[in-house]
């Protein structure tokens, strides 16, 4: 479980300082889709594994959450005729989020809501960080950037709801 998050974690800090370049805006569109499907996957084995029913409603949450804003990143790259690229940093997210999707699937009832609820806050933290220092500078059309900007505040409440649910597993 811990690889994973490093992993992700990994993959994340390439898009905040990696780039010999800032990341293009096909680049960003590409890392915000991949980085909400990773949550989307995870969100929806958890909906359906979990046996904490706050694990579970946050799990559902994150499934309708990320999925509303995979919708808005689509909806605007298509107006904007934008082609996502794809790239290392999606690439990782990718990986990153597959390997996580594994561990999950070896995991059952307390262990494995820990387990997501853990991920959870660091995925979360990492992607705001993300967001903050490379994602949002970097964009280059005003659309693009506002739509970055406007997720943001749901980010920082899916990082504080995953925190709570942590503490409360924690008891």
């Amino acid at each position: 479980m811990k690889r994973s998050i490093a992993f992700m974690a990994a993959a994340l800090l390439v898009s905040a300082g990696a780039y010999a370049q800032a990341p293009t805006d096909p680049q960003i569109a590409a890392i915000v889709v991949t980085a909400n499907q990773v949550d989307i996957d995870a969100g929806k084995m958890a909906a359906s594994k979990a046996t904490n029913p706050e694990v579970k409603k946050f799990a559902n949450q994150m499934v309708t959450d990320h999925t509303g804003v995979n919708k808005q990143a689509k909806d605007l790259v298509t107006k904007l005729k934008v082609t996502p690229e794809d790239n290392p940093t999606a690439q990782s997210l990718k990986k990153g989020g597959d390997d996580n999707v594994s561990t999950l699937k070896g995991l059952k009832g307390a262990e494995f809501d820990k387990a997501y609820v853990d991920h959870e806050v660091a995925y979360h933290q990492q992607v705001l960080d993300a967001v903050d220092k490379t994602l949002i500078p970097s964009a280059q059309n005003a659309e693009l950037k506002a739509l970055l900007v406007k997720v943001r505040p749901a980010f920082v409440a899916h990082l504080e709801h995953a925190k709570h649910v942590q503490s409360m597993l924690a008891k």
